[in-house]
């Protein structure tokens, strides 16, 4: 199919290097999946992929409900329309493979590192036969149907994390059986709150707190995390977040929308830095897509100054036990007034109780010793997926304005595929216009299209780019490095 020439294309030709996206999606095509589900599970298992979307962010309970038992039950608004289809060309692109292929220069993309779009919701299935089942199917899928073209794309496989061993298992046979390379992870699991679920078992879907595999986890999650490393494969993050917290609404879907993935990206970041895994992994590499950069810019400057505040020894300056009784008593004295209400003097202990098992020291998983250590467990190991739209992008190479000086590792995900973007071609052409509005300077797009992707992918897997179009380019980088 013969393509015109893109601005995305034109703006390529003079880039001195390749461009690798990192984000973005195919369609599945569900009858086909069906037949995988089918064939791999049976037609029970088939026929129940569908009732599974209900307890996910794809429900259709709301569409049932009238406004009145929408408000009663506080039935999140179900997302809709998520496709491109007034742009048919596009819809297509993101279902056939070959079309996909024959498009990528037209989008300006050497090479795409492309998820599904069910996987997004099939690892959160409340079912785990009917979790597991799907997501097998899902990535014998990927692997069939996208793999005669893995020189210039590389499919991804979804990974179920209820408990390590499901995900140990998923993980094993994408990568060994399927030769997949690339993985995508639920970054949390919904578990139901113990108490809840025994005293008032019909409240029980309401009340949930979210597993983020880190801190306070059901499982010990080093084996997964030990896995990935023996696989040589990122685990990257990029679960909804609709649903919960404050995106809850029953009329809005933007509301819901706005932040979701940021929010679900943020819980399991802080998790896996404030349990310690990135000091026990130093080796791996994690990306959290589709959320942007700002929020990792606030955590990352939140942290830092947490830790100052609260770390072990910081604590001290707020122990009861160090109140200068003597003087609170002399200030009280004086300037006590009315405040005091006849009393001599403020007691320290009216004012900050102690408890028992105060302190805690919460940084004592990742064993922060200085601020420059959250370059190794912070900057080094996390890397950010932002959309080419996105003009909080630039602030991740904004050393002058960021904590310890960082540039974060932003990396470029389009989200070809999904509604987010509604002309494929011009991706390329709408990131590179920060450098054109002088958000960005040309080194920063190319940390940010190239260098960065290769640092995420080859950090714990360097043939990654082996065998694909842009191996040249990215072994002479390497060389350099």
């Amino acid at each position: 199919m013969a393509m015109s020439k893109s601005k995305s294309a034109a703006i390529h030709e003079h880039l001195t290097h390749p461009v690798i996206d990192s984000d973005g999606h195919h369609v599945e095509y569900g009858p086909r999946v069906r037949d995988y589900v089918k064939e791999l599970a049976g037609v029970q298992m088939a026929d129940r992929v569908g009732p599974a979307l209900e307890g996910t962010i794809a429900s259709s309970k709301w569409y049932r409900q009238s406004p009145a038992e929408r408000r009663e039950f506080h039935t999140k608004r179900s997302p809709f329309w998520g496709l491109p289809t007034k742009n048919t060309l596009d819809l297509a692109t993101s279902l056939f493979p070959r079309l996909m292929y024959e498009r990528l220069d037209e989008m300006g993309l050497d090479f795409c590192v492309l998820y599904p779009s069910l996987g997004l919701v099939a690892s959160h299935f409340e079912e785990a036969d009917v979790r597991r089942a799907t997501c097998r199917a899902l990535n014998t899928y990927c692997a069939e149907i996208w793999g005669e073209y893995r020189d210039r794309i590389a499919p991804v496989a979804a990974i179920p994390m209820h408990t390590p061993q499901e995900a140990i298992e998923e993980l094993e046979y994408a990568v060994n059986v399927l030769g997949l390379r690339a993985v995508l992870m639920a970054s949390y699991v919904k578990r139901p709150i113990a108490a809840a679920a025994r005293q008032y078992p019909q409240a029980a879907p309401y009340a949930f707190w979210l597993d983020t595999f880190g801190i306070d986890s059901e499982y010990d999650y080093d084996p997964v995390w030990a896995k990935c490393e023996e696989l040589k494969v990122v685990p990257s993050f990029h679960s909804h977040g609709e649903g919960w917290g404050s995106r809850t609404s029953i009329s809005n879907y933007v509301y819901n929308h706005v932040g979701h993935f940021a929010s679900s990206a943020e819980a399991v970041c802080k998790s896996l830095f404030l349990g310690g895994v990135t000091r026990r992994f130093p080796r791996l590499r994690f990306s959290f897509l589709e959320g942007g950069v700002g929020w990792a810019r606030s955590l990352f400057a939140d942290l830092i100054g947490h830790w100052e505040k609260r770390n072990i020894k910081a604590l001290a300056n707020y122990d009861p036990a160090n109140i200068d009784q003597e003087l609170l008593a002399q200030l009280s004295r004086r300037y006590g007034g009315k405040v005091l209400g006849g009393r001599d003097f403020v007691k320290g202990r009216e004012v900050v109780g102690m408890r028992p098992e105060d302190p805690s020291d919460d940084f004592q998983r990742c064993a922060i010793a200085g601020k420059e250590d959250f370059r190794e467990l912070f900057l080094k190991p996390f890397f950010f997926g932002c959309e080419a739209d996105d003009p909080i992008t630039a602030s991740a190479f904004d050393a002058k304005r960021n904590p310890l000086a960082a540039r974060l590792n932003a990396i470029y995900g389009s989200d070809i595929g999904h509604f987010d973007v509604p002309d494929m071609s011009a991706v390329t052409a709408e990131a590179f216009e920060a450098v054109e509005h002088g958000r960005m300077t040309e080194e920063d797009f190319r940390d940010f299209v190239f260098v960065n992707p290769i640092k995420l992918w080859t950090a714990v897997n360097p043939d990654f780019f082996k065998g694909t179009a842009v191996e040249g380019a990215v072994a002479k980088y390497l060389a350099q490095a």
